[in-house]
């Protein structure tokens, strides 16, 4: 059962219609959507950083134990929303020992938030290089090659990332999304296939229901805090629903609906889920700002 203050609750926002381009009239406000306070940083994480730090004082330390620290302490930065100072350990740490790649596709996911197209795929390329069965690595580079307008091409890594593991609601819904971009009613079709390998009993089963019609949106949302037991897995579900839910309504020309469903998305502060990281892209090109 969740806490009393995480119960569904009216939530009304007005978007700003000065900031974007849209073919809606009026805006509409999002109203009854489940929400939480933003997830507090883990102090865990702090002190962690602060441990790493002392020990890269150390001189006697080898480089390959030094490349791993930066890239720990990058992997935490990141968690934090830091994003600079983990780019520069990762960066730090490719320089010590060029072989991980791990810290590729991370620099791979940095630079395509940059809207650095070209430079994300050579990372994600020398991730697979160095390990093939990186299956990340496959859904970052069709991510970077989606929101670089490839989307046949993006739609191959998605397929490769769902072989890996057919059971999977969101590899499903990735390979949804970069389909829709060619062909909507083929993107469909292969969603309702593809569905049927997956356990329903999944609360993100309910994120396909929602996408193939099955399940309206009310009902989407009032079943959000289904099973939920703590703060911290309810904002991290919240931030998936609200990204799913935007890009829903992007697809139907709905945006202003979409940027407040990104903007919640931020608000839970879920630095590491990729829903997170990219409905501040997402924000970004509906702005027309760019990045780089």
């Amino acid at each position: 059962m969740i806490l009393k203050h995480l119960a569904l609750a009216s939530f009304a926002i007005l978007s700003l219609s000065a900031c974007q381009t849209t073919t809606e009239s009026e805006p509409t406000p999002i109203v009854n959507v489940p929400f939480t306070a933003p997830l507090a940083s883990d102090f865990r994480s702090e002190i962690a950083i602060a441990r790493y730090s002392e020990l890269l004082n150390r001189a006697d330390l080898s480089e390959e134990q030094q490349a791993k620290l930066y890239y720990d302490r990058g992997v935490l930065f990141d968690s934090l929303g830091m994003t600079t100072l983990s780019r520069i350990d990762f960066n730090r740490a490719v320089k010590l020992k060029p072989d991980l790649a791990e810290v590729y596709n991370f620099l791979g996911i940095q630079h395509t938030l940059m809207q650095q197209y070209e430079k994300a795929y050579e990372f994600f390329d020398s991730a697979l290089e160095l390990d093939e069965e990186h299956e990340y690595a496959y859904l970052n580079r069709g991510i970077a090659l989606y929101y670089g307008d490839r989307a046949g091409l993006a739609k191959n890594d998605f397929n490769e990332f769902l072989a890996r593991s057919p059971k999977d609601p969101y590899r499903v819904l990735w390979v949804y999304l970069a389909q829709a971009q060619e062909d909507k009613a083929v993107a469909l079709d292969a969603l309702k296939q593809n569905a049927t390998a997956l356990d329903e009993s999944q609360w993100a089963y309910q994120l396909i229901s929602l996408y193939t019609g099955d399940m309206s949106e009310h009902a989407f949302l009032s079943g959000i805090s289904d099973g939920v037991r703590t703060e911290q897995e309810y904002a991290q579900r919240l931030c998936e629903a609200y990204f799913y839910l935007a890009k829903m309504h992007q697809a139907a020309g709905e945006l202003y609906l979409a940027s407040d469903y990104f903007r919640l998305a931020l608000a839970t502060n879920v630095h590491e889920f990729i829903e997170y990281k990219y409905a501040r892209l997402e924000l970004e090109l509906m702005q027309g700002v760019d990045a780089s």
